[in-house]
């Protein structure tokens, strides 16, 4: 029974016309007030740090870096031909630190003092060569802040 004489009933539509053109201009809008920033360099400050210097040494194995690369293992320089003699280096100075001390077998500290002009391959070539010495206790010197003198 159709009491309706007369058309049909009309399905609703939506009109997309206006949402596209409000989604074109806010794209628009994005586009212009994006900024491209580029990134050309990092700038690192070195760290540095405020903590009094520790009254006991304990069993520690001090290397240096210079800015040339040269290596010293406790001030005494060595040559670096690769990590293996590093390592090598390393491990007769654990070794030559545990017959000096009490006899008793203490796992060193390894402290890389790096220059700040040192680069980064002569870092990862110590620690490479630590990991290769087993020792696993390594940590970094830093010079000590202005404010702390």
């Amino acid at each position: 029974m159709n009491f309706r004489k007369g058309k049909g009933r009309e399905d609703p539509e939506i009109n997309l016309i206006p949402f596209i053109d409000v989604l074109l201009v806010i794209l628009i809008f994005l586009m212009v007030t994006t900024t491209y920033s580029r990134f050309t360099e990092l700038q690192i400050t070195l760290p540095t740090a405020d903590a009094e210097k520790a009254q006991d040494k304990p069993n520690q194995i001090e290397i240096g870096i210079d800015a040339q690369g040269r290596y010293k293992i406790n001030s005494q320089a060595v040559s670096f031909l690769d990590t293996a003699t590093l390592a090598q280096d390393l491990k007769q100075a654990a070794s030559a630190m545990d017959t000096a001390k009490d006899g008793a077998q203490h796992d060193p500290i390894v402290i890389i003092n790096a220059d700040r002009a040192a680069t980064h391959q002569s870092v990862i070539d110590v620690l490479e060569a630590a990991r290769l010495a087993g020792l696993a206790k390594v940590t970094f010197a830093a010079q000590a802040s202005a404010k702390s003198k």
